[in-house]
């Protein structure tokens, strides 16, 4: 009988995926800028021909969300994401100062290991795809398992496209046998450069050992505030829209509402005009129940379901007209399952006696999951807003907009992104909406302007003359001059 251990044939192909990524990496760094956004610019016209049908793959294999919100979700990052791309450069001279004799040059990191979520699998696929390209890097998809056959056919496609056009052989590839044994050898392979891992925190930790620089688009139980002078019926819209889009799987969604105590009642009747369900104590705790195993993960099968289907499942019901589940709550701990990230349409609500308070409320859950993903705030209180913007641990701070569509570049001029950075633990590298920037480094180039015995003997501290040419003569503090001067003399005398 032959028996076939799929962990030795994964490594094995993970280590022939890196090394043919490694070779092809050596011909891109030598593609102009013009030819990498061609290939970009194919590769996301012919991907958009297929967003329909790999949305409804997607909801098929992973029984997560709906497809018409992931096809949204598509059309999203082969649309508008190519257009916020056209015009930056990111290989090459990316800019030059002609005053002050410097340049930056944009050099690719190399072979980057991508690993993308279930709850969105083509979405986040095919921008990692597009901005890896942009960027002049290889680039190495270890699918999830549960989206698998997606993210296979997602890049089967990307891939026949941007090698017919031109994309070295190996720059575009994924690991067909897929084991954690697989994406270990990847991670860890000598030739990786970068990790960017979205929303796999099972492979957070065997990724921060590889001693690789790591992205990760994490996990957080976004608080979104509803301050006393915000536009009440637009806030709760916009927090009803963001989360049941896509029965709430976007980790950016609001997955706690924290009310200014004046404007509660108002602000929970409107939740109640807009579809919100204000469960009871009793079904808050069947729900949790459901929602999270003894261990405190989340319960993969209630993940991207509808709130009947939730509620069904945690042995209650509600009306057919019930959009989100709402559990009321007043403190914050390790043993309220409410402070959990929630991938579906439920978020817990708080009632704080004013902004300051408010404020403490919206620390203590963000640093209560650690990553800092995303904060809301509704109000038109300028001053309110730049403390909240100051004072959070938190990745990115969005004002009067929706949590899901703002946090992607939707709603907001933020960078159009399926990758948003974690903020408050130091987990990654990046608090960014991850762009091709990102995904290179940046070598100086200075010019001499002046000679070392010239700042020897103290030609910085006097005065440009008013007819000579100042454009490279910049101001400096005395001290720093006497400093860099007295350095200057005793490297001299030492020559």
């Amino acid at each position: 009988m032959n028996i076939i251990d799929n962990d030795l044939l994964s490594i094995q192909e993970a280590r022939i995926l890196v090394e043919n990524a490694r070779e092809a990496q050596k011909k891109l760094a030598s593609f102009p800028q013009e030819k990498l956004d061609e290939i970009v610019e194919l590769i996301a016209e012919e991907i958009d021909k297929h967003a329909h049908e790999l949305a409804m793959m997607s909801s098929d294999e992973t029984d997560y969300g709906k497809s018409e919100d992931k096809y949204i979700k598509n059309r999203f990052v082969c649309k508008y994401l190519p257009e916020r791309l056209r015009g930056m450069t990111c290989v090459g001279m990316i800019s030059q100062d002609q005053q002050n004799k410097t340049m930056d040059i944009g050099v690719p990191i190399g072979v980057i290991i991508a690993l993308c979520p279930a709850t969105s699998p083509v979405s986040t696929t095919i921008y990692k795809a597009l901005i890896a390209i942009k960027s002049g890097n290889a680039i190495i998809f270890s699918p999830h398992p549960r989206a698998k056959k997606t993210i296979g056919k997602t890049l089967d496609i990307m891939i026949r496209t941007a090698e017919e056009h031109g994309l070295p052989e190996g720059a575009l590839a994924y690991l067909h046998t897929v084991t954690p044994s697989g994406t270990f050898e990847l991670m860890n392979h000598p030739a990786t450069a970068l990790i960017m891992n979205t929303g796999v925190p099972s492979m957070l930790k065997a990724a921060n050992n590889s001693g690789k620089p790591v992205i990760y688009g994490g996990n957080g139980n976004g608080p979104a505030f509803i301050e006393r002078t915000a536009d009440i019926k637009q806030a709760v819209q916009d927090i009803m829209a963001s989360k049941t889009f896509d029965n709430g799987v976007v980790s950016a969604a609001e997955h706690s509402v924290v009310v200014d105590r004046c404007i509660a009642a108002e602000v929970k009747h409107e939740f109640q005009e807009n579809g919100a369900y204000f469960m009871t104590e009793e079904e808050s705790q069947k729900l949790s129940s459901q929602l999270f195993r003894i261990d405190g993960s989340v319960e993969s099968e209630m993940v991207g379901k509808s709130a009947q289907q939730l509620a069904k499942r945690a042995g209650f019901s509600v009306p057919d007209s019930v959009r989100v589940l709402v559990s009321e709550q007043k403190y914050v701990s390790d043993m309220n399952p409410f402070t959990k990230e929630t991938l579906c349409p439920v978020f817990a609500y708080y009632i704080e006696d004013d902004w300051m308070n408010a404020c403490e409320k919206c620390i203590e859950l963000l640093i209560s999951e650690k990553n800092g993903h995303t904060l809301v705030i509704h109000s038109t209180d300028e001053a309110v807003i730049r403390q909240f913007a100051l004072k959070k641990p938190v990745g990115r701070v969005l004002v009067n907009t929706p949590a899901v569509f703002g946090s992607m570049g939707a709603t907001t001029n933020l960078f159009p992104a399926m990758t948003l950075g974690s903020g408050s633990a130091g987990v990654g590298i990046t608090t960014d909406n991850v762009s091709p920037m990102n995904l290179i480094y940046i070598r100086k180039v200075g010019y001499g302007v002046r000679k070392a015995e010239e700042i020897a003997n103290g030609v910085l501290a006097e005065k440009p003359s008013s007819t000579g040419d100042t454009s490279l003569s910049p101001t400096y503090k005395l001290e720093d001059l006497q400093m860099l001067q007295q350095i200057l003399k005793n490297v001299i005398q030492g020559l």
